[in-house]
């Protein structure tokens, strides 16, 4: 495959409509896989981006960092995947590969910062496109396999939702004896019931209301709460090990961290784009932990996917037609989905 245009929807200037188009995919390297790209999922993090809700953003942008396909091509070099692989793509297509973190296998705390699937420059310069599109061209190395037991349009959440919450869950170390909360049911909080709860934790929901008490409780929660319920905060105070908000609005983090044990631990996934308070006597007083989390490395990504597999977790989804994106956007910003909607790629 020499350098092509592919068809894909993209968002033409920052809050714009999404719009059907076409971008370039650079040719097969030696190292490289093309990727026919089966199904996208639509992440939090796609609107945020796309709406420059963190940033400049660099346009025309196509979104999709939650990719599932079938590999159609390799280059000369490619040693870990062929033609016919179910594979996927998360949120980074490159990193310097000689850093520390890199070196460890968490390359998405690479030193010198990585190239993410789209809304990014690759080391030519050239902007990176997402997966709202039929195909994507992608180092073997940041490309994982999906294992048969993982149908592709379940599967494609996984790669950005799955490891965000896979992650910290692993590295807080959510088990047995341990009572871990989610903020929040929505794309990224699923995930976490769901793989917390395989973890062997005791599970509890923190969500504004009661309305998807009966969700989470089927994806495995032990309990559900109403943070709207002021009462909640007095009633599960020193609860709690680990919180992890997937939250991306601001929260009254003192709040939520009266609801730590001694020792536990706040992980934010969720990133609002607005600043947050906080009072530092809230981790004084407990010796609690204030953290943050960004998605997995690669070979955490597989190990998530092959837990996964082995568990029988996949998104709970909603599948669309590309024409469908715009309103599925409005959606995601209503809590209107449950939990996540994923781009049939054939409809591009």
């Amino acid at each position: 495959m020499s350098v092509t245009q592919v068809a894909a929807y993209a968002a033409p200037a920052p809050k714009a409509p999404l719009e059907r188009t076409t971008v370039p995919r650079r040719p097969v390297g030696e190292h490289d896989v093309l990727i026919d790209i089966k199904y996208s999922g639509i992440c939090h993090s796609d609107i945020h981006q796309a709406r420059d809700g963190w940033g400049e953003g660099i346009f025309p942008m196509v979104p999709g960092h939650e990719i599932a396909g079938v590999v159609a091509e390799v280059g000369p070099g490619v040693t870990r995947f062929a033609v016919g692989d179910r594979v996927g793509v998360g949120c980074i297509v490159d990193s310097c590969r000689e850093c520390e973190q890199c070196l460890a296998g968490q390359e998405q705390y690479c030193a010198e910062g990585i190239t993410g699937t789209y809304n990014a420059l690759d080391k030519n310069g050239e902007p990176t496109y997402g997966g709202y599109s039929t195909h994507i061209v992608v180092d073997e190395n940041y490309t994982v396999r999906i294992p048969d037991g993982l149908a592709l349009d379940v599967a494609a959440p996984l790669l950005c939702a799955g490891i965000t919450l896979y992650s910290p869950l692993r590295h807080w170390q959510a088990g047995p004896g341990k009572k871990v909360a989610v903020v929040g049911l929505g794309g990224l909080g699923h995930m976490g019931v769901k793989i917390a709860h395989a973890l062997g934790a005791e599970v509890t929901v923190l969500s504004q209301s009661l309305r998807k008490k009966e969700d989470g409780l089927r994806l495995g929660a032990s309990h559900y709460y109403a943070t709207g319920d002021e009462t909640t905060f007095e009633k599960l105070a020193g609860s709690f090990d680990l919180i992890v908000s997937t939250v991306s609005a601001p929260l009254p983090l003192d709040a939520y961290l009266r609801l730590l044990k001694v020792d536990g631990a706040f992980v934010n996934v969720g990133a609002p784009e607005e600043p947050v308070a906080l009072n530092l006597f809230s981790v004084i007083g407990g010796r609690k932990t204030l953290a943050g989390s960004m998605i997995g490395g690669i070979a955490e990504t597989q190990e998530m996917l092959d837990f996964c597999a082995e568990h029988g977790l996949g998104s709970e989804i909603e599948v669309i037609a590309a024409e469908q994106v715009n309103e599925a956007y409005e959606r995601v910003l209503a809590s209107d989905v449950r939990y996540r909607f994923v781009i049939d790629a054939a409809t591009i």
